[in-house]
């Protein structure tokens, strides 16, 4: 019998020396490290809901009434609109693929299509869920209805095709909102937070936030009236993600340390 629990103990010795392997959850998430590169000016009354470069340009979309769409001057802070809603539509997330627009709107379910060039109206189409974020991986439209779910529609019937539920670590992850498509993951800011979650879009599980609660506390100092983090853009060239948020003063230019790109 001795000889028995000493083994036990010896055994359970072993075990305990072991390396730990942290538990991870939504209080203490896997966090991908950053640096401000640079801020430029943003428009701080723009209530931003979409927000994406393309060609070069920066382009925002906008919430509330006079709902717009517009190409950004960071050096000004001022936009050049080239879409205003009806009053009756609030604006949401935009997307850019096929030389079209792409924008929905939020509880009109109601998304507009527009030609890149004129910015002339094309097509009106309709969904059954609330519109939210938007972006699109080549192939299908991507979008957000402030649930944990992200749907695929097909660009041409604009039908959802497939439903995603995002988690982390096995837990539901909800309030996504705008999003940003970028080699095989999906950037989206979850609504009234300071995160930002990177989602591989193939199984919707997270495989780590940026937390840019010290940007958001930077950018209240300067401008009481912000509101929340909501805007993500990457720039291809450099490498680069531009974030900015809800009439904030700021975009800010950051360069990741993603080192959980690959797991």
């Amino acid at each position: 019998m001795r000889l028995l629990l000493a083994c036990i103990c010896s055994l359970f010795l072993i075990s305990a020396c072991g390396p730990k392997q942290e538990k991870r959850s939504l209080a203490n998430p896997e966090l991908i490290s950053y640096k401000v590169e640079q801020t430029m000016k943003h428009d701080t009354l723009a209530y931003t809901q979409g927000f994406l470069i393309h060609d070069g340009k920066l382009f925002e979309s906008t919430g509330r009434e006079g709902s717009w769409i517009g190409i950004v001057d960071p050096k000004k802070g001022t936009s050049d609109k080239k879409v205003i809603l009806d009053d009756k539509y609030f604006g949401e997330g935009i997307t850019i693929l096929n030389n079209k627009i792409y924008q929905l709107t939020w509880e009109q379910k109601t998304g507009f299509i527009y030609d890149l060039n004129t910015y002339e109206l094309l097509k009106e189409f309709s969904y059954p869920m609330e519109g939210w974020g938007l972006t699109h991986n080549d192939k299908n439209l991507i979008m957000s209805d402030g649930s944990n779910s992200l749907y695929f529609l097909d660009t041409a019937s604009l039908a959802v095709v497939n439903k995603m539920n995002v988690t982390y670590e096995g837990v539901a992850v909800s309030s996504l909102n705008e999003l940003e498509y970028v080699d095989g993951f999906i950037w989206a800011n979850l609504y009234q937070k300071d995160l930002i979650a990177k989602i591989d879009a193939t199984t919707g599980q997270i495989v780590a936030f940026l937390d840019l609660a010290d940007l958001t506390y930077r950018t209240g100092l300067l401008s009481p009236n912000m509101d929340v983090l909501n805007g993500i853009a990457w720039h291809e060239g450099t490498q680069s993600l531009l974030v900015t948020g809800k009439l904030w003063p700021l975009i800010y230019v950051l360069k990741l340390d993603d080192k959980v790109a690959s797991k």
